[in-house]
């Protein structure tokens, strides 16, 4: 891939309305006391993974730049507010000239995480960083949650093509965010355009159901679909019978069709007996596509199955029944004003139960065996010890308001892979079980 994976980004909106409405009451009230100034620091982490997750994965970073670098006020917004009293004067004319001009640090996209790990450090001051809470979880908490399912199914395909067709099961412009997030994951196609333009993510697609009911016969249809596309085009064999359908399909394209596509019935048996009747009619370079609302543990079940590739959607873009991961953004650090000179504070929430924090500016590395294979997400805020000095996994993303380290979105892709390869063995099981390393704090 080239330059443009680093994403179109032409005509993009401000993001400054993908927010709550308490982030700009909290704004004029801090402006109000004399606060909004005071040099903060703010850390997106999620307290805990999704039930029977080993470990999560970083993704939506690159979207997040875009949105920080997008989010202002244009004239058409101030007036909504005005108008619906939203906040007053003083806090509508701090809103026009608001442009985030602090530094943010993070996990690179396609890392791995823990529960405690800082995945996102936002510095600045308070009013200028707390506009950004909504905006950024809601990114990261989709993104990471697709990338998640992702990573899994990929690790159940054991090295078979993968390919996102959810575009229809989700929103819109979640299905193109999804489709970044499967790439990250390791999906290697997507069946969705908007993403293919956005993000130069390769694309596929042939034809569905409705194209044989066209057509008087599936020969014609068959027929129609070769002529346009070529004999290496896939053809969906399962609208009649199966084996009537291959034999066409073979007939009709001869020994170089490219692929036959099954999207019902027991995939594992139709598969085993579509492999043998290609072969038997000297198709054997054709390929085996499955689809039928596939997960990771339907991939894991057709690993002895001579299939080529899977099509996944739904459970794919639904986070395969987590589709959150439950990130939060909190104040961790403050200090007394804008001085930078002024020593930050550890501050933290410490109500009962659950949602508790810890407070400080954290760092985070990650300690690994003599065998090169993770350990311990090791998390402090004074010193980083010497012999974690070259594990550290926060990098600088925003550097006084400016993006710093775009990226093309292999580097993420191919950092997943590296990533998920450093962990123990277990990590990708499918069972469910705890997060495959502890977290440490110092």
């Amino acid at each position: 891939m080239n330059s443009a994976d680093l994403g179109r980004r032409v005509g993009v909106p401000s993001t400054a309305l993908f927010t709550d409405q308490y982030e700009l009451t909290m704004v004029q009230a801090a402006l109000k006391a004399g606060t909004a100034d005071r040099r903060s620091v703010f850390e997106a982490f999620t307290r805990r993974l999704p039930e029977g997750r080993r470990y999560g994965v970083v993704a939506g970073i690159g979207r997040v730049l875009d949105a920080v670098e997008n989010f202002h006020f244009d004239d058409e917004m101030l007036t909504f507010l005005r108008e619906q009293n939203v906040v007053d004067g003083p806090t509508l004319a701090w809103l026009a000239d608001y442009r985030f001009s602090g530094d943010i640090w993070g996990y690179p996209e396609g890392e791995v995480y823990f529960p405690g790990s800082p995945i996102l450090r936002v510095e600045g001051s308070f009013a200028e960083c707390v506009l950004l809470e909504t905006v950024i979880l809601s990114i990261l908490n989709h993104d990471s949650a697709i990338a998640a399912a992702a990573s899994r199914m990929s690790a159940a395909a054991g090295g078979r093509g993968l390919i996102e067709m959810g575009a229809r099961r989700t929103h819109e412009l979640s299905a193109v965010a999804s489709a970044r997030a499967a790439y990250i994951g390791g999906f290697n196609t997507t069946s969705d355009l908007a993403a293919g333009f956005r993000y130069n993510i390769p694309t596929v697609g042939t034809s569905a159901h409705a194209f044989t009911l066209l057509h008087d016969t599936e020969r014609d249809a068959f027929r129609a679909q070769v002529d346009s596309l070529g004999r290496g085009t896939t053809l969906l064999v399962d609208t009649y019978d199966v084996t009537e359908a291959v034999r066409t399909a073979v007939e009709v394209a001869g020994t170089e069709l490219g692929a036959v596509r099954i999207d019902s019935g027991d995939l594992l048996l139709v598969a085993h007996r579509v492999r043998q009747q290609l072969d038997e009619l000297g198709a054997t370079e054709t390929k085996i596509v499955v689809t039928s609302d596939l997960d990771e543990y339907a991939i894991a079940s057709l690993a002895a199955a001579p299939v080529d590739a899977y099509g996944v959607g739904t459970q794919l873009v639904t986070g395969s029944g987590q589709p959150t991961c439950s990130m939060v953004y909190k104040l961790v650090a403050r200090a007394g004003s804008a001085d930078p000179a002024e020593p930050l504070r550890p501050v933290a929430k410490k109500s009962l139960g659950a949602k508790s924090s810890v407070g400080g500016r954290k760092w985070a590395a990650r300690r690994l065996d003599e065998h090169g294979i993770a350990e311990a997400e090791v998390i402090g805020t004074g010193a980083v010890p010497a012999e974690l000095a070259d594990r550290q996994l926060l990098v600088e993303l925003v550097k006084d308001g400016g993006v710093v380290a775009r990226e093309p979105l292999d580097a993420a892709r191919e950092r997943h892979i590296a990533a998920r390869a450093g962990l123990p063995m277990s990590a990708v099981q499918l069972s469910r079980g705890e997060p495959v390393i502890p977290t440490e704090y110092m």
